[in-house]
């Protein structure tokens, strides 16, 4: 179990919406789960349900990369072939 927000909050000296706004985005990544009265807990680790979500972002910021490259008129082969040079970059795999 986590504590509370307000806890939370007063133990780091924080805001409690800074602290509402971790746990909120915690939540929506899969990492805790808020039980209505009785508190925020820690997610078991599902491995599947993390690796959808992580395939979720990677697609939507191939979309947002895309639009980019059609407002810009960048053709598709030199698109893929930007990708290509940053997952060689990144040491990817």
């Amino acid at each position: 179990m986590l504590p509370s927000i307000r806890q939370l909050a007063s133990e780091l000296k924080i805001s409690v919406i800074t602290t509402t706004r971790a746990y909120s985005d915690l939540e929506q990544e899969g990492f805790i789960v808020n039980m209505q009265g009785k508190g925020c807990f820690v997610s078991p680790r599902d491995s599947e349900l993390i690796r959808e979500q992580m395939l979720r972002k990677i697609e939507d910021g191939f979309a947002v990369a895309i639009r980019a490259a059609k407002v810009a008129r960048v053709p598709r082969k030199e698109l893929l072939q930007m990708l290509k040079s940053m997952l060689e970059g990144n040491q990817y795999e």
